[in-house]
């Protein structure tokens, strides 16, 4: 029996909305970072740990990602396709660190995220007022690959910041009028940051 996924909208930053979809043993794909491409960056969790945590496991984790973001609800994907989207969003994680840190990208995978928008993209249809696209899995990756080229190359790759809290690593797109964003969603994040500070002031004033 398919694991039941519950969409939660969660609406706690001011520049951008929080987006979770959760299961019944907590949270699985968080829509948080403010760009497509970034947003499958997140699919491999707490990074900066020795054991990141996988979400996209077997294909049907990658359907249900394809489906949740918004992208489309009927995309096949087989175990060769599992290795693909997790090989476009490692070389987009690596490439949104060397934007974040300002250093030069690896040419090979810049190669590769050119290769996967070369192919052609998803195609929007107007559907009673609404846009859905249609495409397979091919497509899908090209419009995420071009998401990638448009933000790395474009202004707002200056804008691109890692979650302050310990305990996460998202990237994210800091879309703030004043470019100050610490955490990727306030919901979650922020407000566990600042809690944590003000049982730590607390505590100090026991002392």
């Amino acid at each position: 029996m398919a694991t039941p996924y519950f969409v939660t909208i969660l609406t706690g930053d001011e520049s951008l909305p929080e987006r979770r979809v959760t299961c019944q043993y907590g949270e699985v794909f968080a829509f948080l970072s403010g760009r497509l491409c970034l947003d499958l960056t997140t699919t491999l969790q707490v990074r900066h740990r020795d054991r990141p945590i996988e979400t996209l496991n077997v294909p049907d984790d990658v359907r249900g990602w394809i489906e949740q973001s918004g992208l489309s609800g009927e995309v096949g994907v087989d175990e060769a396709g599992l290795d693909r989207i997790r090989e476009l969003r490692e070389a987009i994680h690596r490439l949104g660190r060397a934007a974040l840190d300002s250093s030069t990208p690896d040419p090979a995978d810049v190669a590769l995220v050119n290769s996967v928008a070369a192919r052609p993209s998803m195609i929007p249809c107007l559907v009673d007022g609404t846009i859905r696209r249609r495409g397979d899995l091919d497509q899908v990756l090209s419009t995420i690959a071009r998401d990638a080229i448009d933000l790395f190359a474009g202004p707002y790759a200056a804008r691109i910041r890692e979650c302050a809290h310990p305990d996460c690593s998202r990237l994210y797109l800091d879309a703030s009028h004043a470019g100050r964003r610490r955490w990727c969603g306030m919901t979650a994040c922020g407000n566990r940051s600042k809690s944590a500070a003000y049982r730590r002031r607390r505590h100090a004033g026991t002392e």
